[in-house]
């Protein structure tokens, strides 16, 4: 009986499996690359890293640590990175870079992916670089021009195309240079108070012994600020990352799967209902209720079976494409390949939410009596206090909290997630009753015939209101707070350099003592101001309260955590809290007196909360080989987002003074013009001296949101197609009602061209109702995001939310007139015949 019933209903099994293999589709393609990820990330582990293992600090290796490194390893080679501004001279192009001094034959496994292919060699052969070809590209510069990287010129030896772990993103934010490290002392960038990060790689003598020479080192070594990674570290870290990217998109394709399981429900409940008149007869030929439901749900079953193997399907082919939608993100190139895993999951998972979210109108099968065949009235039969219904959608509910918790392995977030998406489904609902109650309570009965009878079919019988709103709604709302978060970011950084003078929108660092004054003349000079001068002095923390590194390791009761001994602090000094501060707990004092006992310092509140540390605690810093004590006498919340300068620790005026330190300093340039003058005047004079350009960053951060911005869009448009698969079962469904209502209208005298302006006004109220909508409620998720996860300004540009608002609604209309021709040119005495038959 169910393939006899299946064969004479094609259209309604057809909207039925869109729905379903759409969203399959969307898992199994992001499964299968998360799969092909994991797989690769194993393989190629040891490329990423490059060694067997990496020794990472932030000061000059001892002499006992390079003799044990020495001890362990075949092979050794050493790595001073640093940010320092670089020049071409071919045009006097200037850029922040992340330089890197290397020594050695780093990487033992992999390759520095160069252009030519030989140019890695030539950096142990002189006076030659190895520049990121983006930098090349954007500067216009070619391989064999030169490069300055403080007093020294390099030939460019070749392009960097790919060096080991480095991500599109990641030299996008911060490009890289190479230099052989024997030259980084005539360059003059290594002075005091640079910030320089020192490595060791290592190819072990006994490479499988890693992970238990990390264990006998962390005893050995009197510190713990020398951190070591190991293949099987870069395995995890690269995986929880790319865990992470597949585990978001595995979530936006599952809300596009939830948009195809409301096409299910509605496909189903609309296909029950005109199989009402069948399912009675069938009951009057002595088949029970159970039976009649038992035929539909095989029928349901063996389609969600078939639309989740196509769609599985589909999604094999899709999966080809998803690498070069996230090459951006993968430090490797990702090659695809089948996986079994993700495809039976797919089917699996589509086979289940066929018949979750078709048992609730299938349900509804068992209260069709044999006497219904005589007296109908199908809303005696809908079952609404079905106590199986209720379980059916407690099911449901637990279904998504279940898959959400499969993709995040964290319950509260899952169920943050899972709370979000309920929220958001019903919210739009409750507005889509909202809506049709309000047109019929308030119908504009002046308005013109077409546009009343449009409007009208919003709430008629047979009227797809609510599961349009629901879907079209949710996938504008994903798309618009896209828009708008994007929008909430790049403002935040833009109003850090706004155009009043007052906020500086370029920060120079590493200025050593005897440049300040020459530097501040400049400034003055070119006509500007400076805005900030603040000298850092470099210190670490010997003691708290009577503990050092040793104790705090040793005594797990107490709070003080051993990573405040091995980190090293920035450290300021001045008289009066910043604009960006403000004091929450004890008392500020801005001038130390000789005599007044223990120094007076403040701390940035969550940092010391995060790390057992209260007010009165006594703390010995080591400032440069002397020991200064002082006590916590203040804590202070501190807003880190401005282009200004911020610290954890500040010292009072009267104390350090006198120690070695380096300076920032801030600025602010009107034009391009003066920017890019003023940073060739500063490389040529004071190559040592680093430059944050607010509208690099600016330029910088706006290609990252692109490029994230990008894969979102992506993901969003399963949810928009998923939407319009469920417009296209709407129009199916409710075909023959339309029809029937053109007949009338036609024989009332209304002419083809006013029956074909009502269809396309009804689907312009709906593409441009739901679309509004969810407009709105994406301004409202985007002002809950900038107020407490931005912690900014709610930023709405109405252009890029009216372009969507009109292509949702076009697309909508088009769809629905597309598919609306047949009402158009059916003939009223045809369809009179078919009713008397």
């Amino acid at each position: 009986m169910a393939w006899r019933d299946s064969r004479r209903n094609p259209s309604r099994l057809f909207l039925f499996l869109a729905s379903v293999i759409l969203g399959i589709a969307a898992l199994v393609s992001i499964y299968s690359v998360g799969d092909n990820l994991s797989t690769q990330i194993e393989d190629q582990a040891a490329t990423l890293l490059g060694a067997d293992q990496e020794w990472i600090t932030n000061r000059p290796f001892l002499d006992e640590e390079n003799a044990k490194a020495d001890s362990l390893a075949e092979e050794i080679s050493e790595e001073w990175s640093f940010a320092s501004m670089i020049s071409f001279p071919k045009n006097q192009g200037t850029r922040l870079t992340q330089i890197r001094a290397l020594k050695g034959n780093f990487p033992y496994y992999g390759q520095l992916e160069t252009n030519p292919e030989n140019a890695r060699t030539e950096l142990d052969n002189g006076q030659k670089a190895l520049v990121d070809q983006n930098l090349l590209l954007q500067f216009g510069i070619d391989v064999g021009d030169s490069i300055k990287v403080g007093d020294v010129t390099f030939e460019i030896a070749g392009a960097l195309l790919q060096a080991p772990g480095q991500t599109g993103i990641v030299a996008t934010v911060a490009p890289v240079v190479y230099i052989p490290l024997a030259y980084l002392e005539e360059t003059g960038l290594n002075q005091k108070g640079s910030r320089i990060n020192y490595r060791l790689f290592l190819r072990l003598k006994e490479p499988a012994e890693s992970n238990k020479i990390v264990e006998t080192l962390s005893e050995s070594f009197p510190h713990n600020d020398i951190q070591i990674r190991t293949i099987d570290d870069q395995k995890a870290s690269t995986g929880r990352m790319f865990s992470n990217l597949t585990n978001f998109l595995g979530l936006a394709g599952f809300v596009a799967l939830l948009l195809g399981c409301i096409g299910v429900a509605s496909s189903v409940h609309l296909y029950i209902k005109e199989k009402f008149n069948t399912i009675a007869i069938l009951r009057c030929l002595g088949v029970s209720s159970w039976q009649a439901f038992l035929i539909f749900l095989i029928q349901i079953a063996s389609i969600g079976f078939i639309g989740s193997v196509l769609g599985a399907l589909l999604g094999t082919i899709l999966q080809s494409w998803l690498p070069l939608l996230v090459a951006d993100f993968i430090p490797f190139e990702l090659e695809t390949s089948l996986s079994i895993s993700a495809i039976t999951q797919g089917v699996l998972l589509g086979v289940c939410v066929s018949l979750l979210f078709s048992l609730s109108s299938l349900l509804s099968i068992r209260r069709i009596a044999p006497l219904n065949v005589f007296r109908v009235n199908a809303k005696d039969n809908r079952g609404d206090n079905d106590p199986l219904r209720g379980l059916v959608y407690g099911v449901i509910l637990v279904f998504v909290i279940l898959f959400s918790y499969f993709q995040l392995k964290d319950w509260r977030t899952a169920l943050i997630f899972s709370g979000g998406v309920i929220v958001s489904f019903m919210l739009l609902a409750g507005l889509a009753s909202l809506l049709i109650r309000g047109i019929k309570k308030y119908f504009p009965s002046h308005w013109g015939f077409v546009a009343r009878q449009g409007l009208a079919n919003l709430y008629r019988p047979n009227n797809q209101t609510l599961t349009m709103i629901v879907a079209l709604g949710l996938g504008t709302m994903l798309i618009g707070t896209l828009i708008i978060a994007r929008n909430v970011l790049i403002n935040e950084i833009t109003a850090t350099g706004n155009t009043d003078g007052n906020r500086p929108n370029m920060i120079l660092f590493d200025i050593q003592d005897h440049q300040l004054d020459e530097l501040k003349e400049h400034v003055a000079t070119a006509g500007l101001k400076t805005l900030q001068s603040v000298p850092i002095v470099n210190m670490r923390l010997e003691n708290v309260n009577g503990y050092n590194y040793a104790k705090a390791r040793e005594d797990t009761t107490e709070n003080i955590r051993s990573r405040l001994f091995s980190r090293e602090y920035r450290v300021t000094y001045r008289d009066s809290l910043s604009s960006s501060e403000k004091l929450t707990a004890g008392q500020w004092i801005g001038t130390y007196h000789p005599g007044d006992g223990l120094v007076p310092v403040s701390m940035e509140e969550g940092f010391a909360r995060r790390n057992g540390l209260n007010l009165k605690d006594t703390l010995i810093f080591n400032v440069q080989g002397m020991l200064v004590r002082t006590q916590l006498a203040s804590l202070r919340e501190v807003d880190w987002r401005g282009m200004q300068t911020n610290f954890v620790l500040i010292f009072p005026k009267g104390v350090l003074e006198n120690a070695p330190k380096f300076h920032v300093l801030t600025t602010y340039l009107p034009t391009l013009e003066q920017s890019a003058s003023f940073q060739q005047y500063l490389v040529r004079q004071f190559p040592n001296i680093s430059i944050v350009d607010l509208n690099l960053i600016l330029t910088t951060l706006d290609n990252v949101a692109e490029k994230i911005g990008f894969v979102i869009r992506f993901m969003a448009l399963f949810s928009m197609l998923s939407g319009l698969i469920v417009l296209l079962g709407a129009v199916i469904s409710s075909k023959y009602q339309r029809v029937r209502e053109s007949v009338l209208l036609r024989t009332l005298g209304a002419s083809r061209k006013q029956i074909l302006w009502i269809n396309g006004l009804e689907y312009f109220y709906l593409g441009a109702l739901s679309s509004l909508i969810g407009i709105g409620l994406a301004i409202i998720a985007g002002a809950l995001l900038a107020k407490f996860s931005f912690e900014s300004e709610l930023v709405v540009e109405i252009v890029p939310l009216l372009t969507v608002f009109l292509g949702i609604t076009t697309i909508t209309v088009l769809i629905g007139l597309f598919n609306s021709r047949e009402v158009v040119t059916q003939s009223p005495l045809e369809v009179l015949r078919q009713e008397v038959g």
